[in-house]
């Protein structure tokens, strides 16, 4: 399905119930949904900053890349890193900015402009793709809860197509809820992986290890590494299947139910925080429209 951070997803046909709750993992799993559709269908060249850029560059050129990164909301380094492949590609020129020779200014060729209207076709092939498992009707609403939740992290200058991109909207409120919550949990000595496992675990344990690896759509190579963790922290117990000794059985150590519940609080306030722009029930209503896109195989 596609890979966020150093853990491989997988497609899972039927989410658990108490995964398909959390904002985080089911953000988490959205946008590796949206890059697998984009390396399963996307031509050469083509990433969804990659277009971004393009579009950006459409509305005004030249800029510099500092301002092109604020509109499409990344990072100066990975606009660095998408200018240079769009300049090798021969999409853009980029110069030194006579105005300040520490930066670039970026303007399409001729190429860069017939490429952004072939991406342009590309990007809603891709999204009708990515939103195949909804109706007409909840891919509008899931777009306008979208737009409403990323609005804090959007610059005033992002480009129309990109406010309407379900899978740019999708990669912007990762991008900001992850690395957060990766903080938050910091002091509980867990990870936001680690968390969707011991919840996944609460509810299905005990429970063979590629049971685990099922229910939280990951590879089984990931989930060792996984379980590695929460058995080196005291939290999982790890033994052989007494009917299958080449598969190990899981289960919760006795202080895990009080990490879980301690978790599950800064989930809940976070992820509040993270969605504010919405209501609870916008907020819970978004949550079950991603559950209904990443459960369908891509």
């Amino acid at each position: 399905m596609g890979v966020r951070g150093d853990v491989e997803l997988v497609d899972a046909p039927e989410l658990l119930p108490a995964l398909a709750r959390l904002p985080g993992h089911m953000f988490w799993r959205a946008a590796a949904r949206v890059d697998q559709t984009m390396e399963e269908f996307r031509p050469d060249g083509f990433d969804i900053y990659a277009y971004a850029t393009l579009v950006a560059l459409g509305e005004a050129e030249p800029r510099s890349q500092q301002a092109v990164a604020r509109s499409i909301g990344t990072s100066r380094t990975t606009l660095a890193r998408v200018a240079a492949s769009l300049q090798a590609a021969g999409l853009v020129e980029r110069v030194r900015n006579p105005g300040d020779r520490r930066s670039y200014l970026l303007t399409r060729t001729p190429a860069g402009i017939e490429a952004a209207d072939l991406w342009q076709q590309h990007a809603l092939g891709l999204e009708d793709r990515l939103t195949a498992a909804l109706s007409r009707a909840q891919t509008s609403e899931l777009r306008s809860l979208l737009v409403r939740a990323a609005a804090p992290g959007l610059a005033e200058d992002t480009p129309a197509a990109m406010r309407a991109s379900i899978g740019f909207l999708v990669h912007q409120i990762h991008l900001r809820m992850h690395p957060a919550f990766l903080q938050a949990l910091r002091p509980l000595g867990i990870e936001p992986r680690h968390f969707g496992s011991l919840v996944s675990l609460q509810h299905i344990s005990p429970a063979p290890q590629h049971e685990l690896a099922r229910v939280m759509g990951v590879s089984g190579a990931s989930i060792v590494g996984i379980v590695d963790d929460l058995e080196a922290r005291g939290l999982v117990e790890r033994r052989r299947d007494e009917a299958d000794r080449r598969a190990q059985i899981l289960t919760l150590r006795p202080g895990a139910p009080d990490t879980i519940g301690r978790a599950m609080s800064v989930s809940r306030d976070l992820h509040a925080a993270q969605l504010a722009e919405l209501s609870p029930a916008d907020a819970e209503r978004l949550v079950e429209l991603l559950a209904t896109l990443v459960s369908v195989p891509g």
